[in-house]
């Protein structure tokens, strides 16, 4: 029934989630953290699924932050094989719902083993057109700014950027994937209030939604319940209501 009331013409082209919760998930049932992440990567494949269904053009999962490093090694392994894992049982049904891999993130803190299989991914499915699936791993918002700044100072030091010339597009191009559209839609499970170091620059203007659901939970319906109420929001990226109602087209960077 709430799929019925779901306008396709006011989709979020490109939906972001912070999937938190899976360690409470398993201490409220007597489990481990580990045992959490393994029910979280069911979540998963249900709401890659989804989305794939219901038309979202991306999809972005914090997957592995880089404050996640400093978990006890044993989940910070077990994290890795579920990531594996996932890459490898789910690869054929990606690639065969036209869903291009992607990935953001220092990258070169993965493992060897884990950096072939994700390599090995985003190859098989570059041509991929109906969806993309980004997964945020060894990734930072701040480290994202840090390491674009980084970019632009080596730039300007070669005489190739005028310091003086830069702006908001010349620096959105030196992050990690600029052919991304910015996150319409930034949704985090597990009822928590923060963006947790989460695409800092690109959801400036993102619509943020939030719910007591655990990520092992999280399911289609509750994928629909957030779109649904994306729906109901009046987006002005800075106008008035009156200019909006107007038809006036807001700038968006």
């Amino acid at each position: 029934m709430q799929e019925r009331r779901l306008r396709s013409d006011r989709l979020p082209r490109h939906v972001a989630v912070i999937m938190d919760g899976n360690g409470r998930w398993a201490e409220a049932r007597g489990l481990s953290r580990n045992e959490g992440h393994r029910a979280g990567i069911e979540a998963v494949r249900a709401i890659v699924r989804g989305a794939h269904e219901l038309g979202i053009r991306t999809l972005t999962l914090y997957s592995f932050s880089l404050e996640n490093w400093e978990r006890p090694r044993g989940e910070v392994e077990e994290l890795m094989r579920i990531l594996e894992h996932y890459l490898e049982s789910e690869l054929d049904e990606v690639h065969r719902n036209g869903i291009q891999v992607r990935a953001i993130g220092r990258l070169d803190r993965l493992a060897a083993p884990i950096r072939k299989r994700l390599d090995d991914a985003i190859e098989r499915t570059r041509d991929n057109r109906e969806m993309q699936l980004v997964f945020a791993l060894s990734y930072g918002g701040r480290a994202e700014i840090v390491d674009a700044a980084r970019s632009l100072m080596r730039e300007a030091e070669l005489g190739k950027l005028d310091p003086d010339r830069l702006d908001e597009k010349t620096f959105a191009a030196h992050l990690y994937d600029p052919d991304l559209a910015d996150p319409d839609l930034l949704i985090r499970t597990g009822n928590e209030m923060r963006v947790s170091n989460f695409l800092l620059w690109q959801i400036a203007y993102a619509e943020i939604y939030t719910t007591p659901v655990m990520w092992p939970d999280f399911r289609k319906g509750h994928l629909v319940e957030a779109l649904l109420d994306y729906q109901s929001r009046e987006r002005r990226f800075g106008l008035t209501s009156a200019q909006v109602r107007s038809g006036r087209e807001p700038e968006r960077a």
